[in-house]
């Protein structure tokens, strides 16, 4: 029933991306902006409950969970103040490799692989079935229209990063293909059953630290991510990461989404002057 909701709802922002153009008073910059920070804010709080070690931890704060994701926080923000664009590319990645290594070496990290798995999975379209229900639907319809408010902050900020404008043709179009791509991604979400997609502010994050802001980069990772995606052990592998080290890291990345937000006001703000 859930997938059913989900799949209805998704045809929310494939109809309102043909005309969020038309909304532009609406989603003014300061409100945009407004939007992006308070997202970075709600989020900076799920890096902070992760760098203690999960809400409901036994030994949440702990000082091993705190040194544990001030390290990964101190490799990538070293890494990031590099010249180097290799390294910088690489510091997201190689922080939450040596967080959790240093995990593993104080034992409080133990990856292992599920006994009796498949080796190979593939996904299979309606697997839990198909149902619907109006009253379960109206929740979800509200979400997806926050979620479009949310895309369209991160969007904006997206062009802002990118050094794309934030006015005209280009930016209608680059909103309208942003919400049309969130309804693509929630429709076959439902479809394969899982939960619905949307855009995510901590890219701008990424986006920001490594200065790459190419869609053809997506393109690839996207693909990239589909091989794994028919590995089970492989997911199981990343669900096994320690939260502290995962809470380090983002930290860093929703930092710099209310920087985005921030900026985007400022745009707001040097308009009137």
């Amino acid at each position: 029933m859930i997938f059913g909701c989900n799949l209805v709802a998704a045809i929310i922002p494939l109809l309102v991306s043909r005309f969020i153009h038309r909304l532009s008073c609406l989603l003014s910059p300061l409100v945009t902006g407004s939007v992006i920070v308070l997202i970075g804010i709600s989020l900076i709080r799920v890096s902070i409950s992760d760098w203690g070690g999960g809400l409901g931890a036994a030994d949440f704060g702990a000082p091993s969970n705190l040194g544990l994701g001030a390290l990964t926080l101190a490799v990538i923000v070293i890494m990031n103040c590099s010249r180097s664009p290799w390294i910088r590319l690489s510091g997201i990645i190689t922080g939450i490799a040596a967080g959790s290594v240093a995990a593993w070496l104080t034992g409080s990290f133990h990856p292992h692989f599920a006994p009796g798995g498949p080796l190979l999975t593939l996904p299979v379209p309606f697997r839990f079935g198909l149902d619907f229900t109006l009253s379960l639907f109206i929740p979800v319809a509200l979400v997806s229209f926050i979620s479009i408010i949310e895309a369209a902050g991160d969007l904006t900020a997206n062009c802002v990063l990118s050094q794309q404008p934030l006015t005209g043709p280009e930016f209608e179009q680059r909103m309208k293909g942003g919400i049309l791509g969130d309804g693509i991604s929630c429709l076959l979400a439902a479809i394969f059953s899982t939960f619905p997609c949307t855009t995510f502010a901590q890219n701008n994050g990424v986006i920001q630290m490594t200065r790459v802001a190419s869609r053809y980069a997506g393109f690839r990772i996207g693909g990239i991510f589909i091989v794994p995606g028919l590995f089970p052990e492989f997911s199981h592998l990343l669900e096994q990461l320690p939260g502290p080290v995962l809470g380090g890291a983002t930290l860093v990345m929703f930092g710099h989404v209310i920087a985005a937000g921030i900026r985007v006001m400022n745009r707001l703000t040097a308009a009137v002057c």
